[in-house]
């Protein structure tokens, strides 16, 4: 298969030189244009050529400024400029080459040296093209394959978000569902939480790790679904028969959320079975102690007692916000972790914003 006709730019001021290069070049099948001098030639640069044969000596402008304005003013880094010249010195040579210029022909021009010289840049532009195209086409692959997959991602983004509001809900629901007696549960679940997610935020841990303690506390009695209403409910103190089933909601709340996948579930699980722990031991289930009590439990430990005593309960009005400062002070190293008390106790200002933001007074 013929290779497809090639344009060639000729650049001279002499005619002859002109006539002779373009009857030299269309008997080889080329498509030639003719400029008679570098402003002429700089004017028809885009008109997009594959070669361009450059006189030196020319008046208004040399081949060497040419060049370098065909560089410098041009998308024409690939464009193959060669020299027709009878001038030898090396000065004068790699002057050219600084200004751009790829090969050079001497004159007086030689039929079979231009044909090879010619054939060579052509093929040099041929390549050089090819490179260009192949280039542009794996910018518009990459841009599309980018494209695909940022939507690809967005799309997942959106499942796993979905999914994430999905389980929140059902969490919501399943707490609900455990302690649906109680009309203030829905607050205290609230209130509970947002203490906890403080606490976490001024223990320093990590923001997925605070999102997570947030939404994971409010499972911490989930287990008490399986505790009988009359026990539950009851007005009065527990006797020590139903105080042993009563503390049994936190082995029941773990065995709920226990062996999930879910992050959130996991936490849960661990909050259900430790919240009830004492930082000097003698809690319950597991009678752990210091820490080896998990972190999160003895986080959500204080949450919920100091919760339970500010709020109305079945056997026992709520106490003010002093006397349950008092009653925790007095479980500071034994019942609570002394150190996220004294947090508790040195944030309290933003906890008293918390509770009267989630309160039914």
């Amino acid at each position: 298969m013929n290779n497809p006709t090639k344009r060639i730019l000729i650049v001279d001021d002499e005619e002859y030189n002109r006539d002779l290069l373009g009857q030299m070049l269309t008997s080889r099948g080329h498509e030639v244009e003719f400029a008679e001098d570098g402003f002429q030639a700089l004017s028809m640069i885009n008109l997009g050529f594959d070669l361009v044969l450059l006189d030196i000596t020319m008046p208004g402008m040399d081949g060497f400024e040419v060049a370098a304005r065909i560089r410098e003013e041009f998308d024409s880094q690939e464009l193959p400029i060669c020299m027709v010249t009878g001038l030898t010195a090396r000065e004068e040579r790699l002057r050219a080459i600084e200004a751009g210029v790829n090969d050079f022909i001497n004159k007086p021009v030689d039929m079979l040296e231009i044909n090879i010289r010619v054939a060579s840049l052509l093929r040099l532009k041929e390549s050089n093209d090819a490179i260009k195209r192949h280039q542009s086409e794996l910018e518009v692959m990459v841009d599309q394959r980018t494209r695909d997959l940022k939507k690809a991602l967005q799309k997942t983004a959106n499942a796993e978000r979905k999914a994430y509001h999905a389980q929140l809900e059902t969490i919501e629901r399943l707490v609900l569902a455990a302690e649906y007696k109680d009309k203030d549960t829905a607050l205290h679940i609230k209130r509970m939480s947002h203490y906890s997610h403080l606490l976490a935020t001024k223990l320093h841990l990590r923001s997925q790790e605070c999102e997570t303690i947030l939404n994971a506390s409010p499972m911490h009695d989930v287990g008490k679904i399986g505790v009988p209403d009359a026990i539950l409910l009851k007005p009065g103190k527990l006797e020590p028969d139903e105080w042993e089933i009563m503390k049994r909601h936190t082995v029941i709340g773990a065995k709920i959320l226990g062996g999930s996948g879910s992050e959130l579930l996991q936490a849960g699980a661990v909050i259900a079975i430790s919240h009830h722990e004492r930082w000097a031991g003698g809690g319950y289930p597991h009678g752990l102690a210091g820490d080896n009590i998990p972190l999160l439990g003895r986080i959500v430990a204080i949450a919920d007692v100091f919760d339970a005593l500010t709020s109305r309960r079945p056997y026992e009005g709520p106490f003010s916000s002093d006397k349950a400062l008092e009653i925790m002070n007095e479980g500071r190293g034994t019942h609570f972790d002394p150190t996220i008390l004294d947090l508790f106790l040195n944030n309290f200002g933003e906890i008293e914003n918390i509770r009267s933001r989630f309160n039914s007074d």
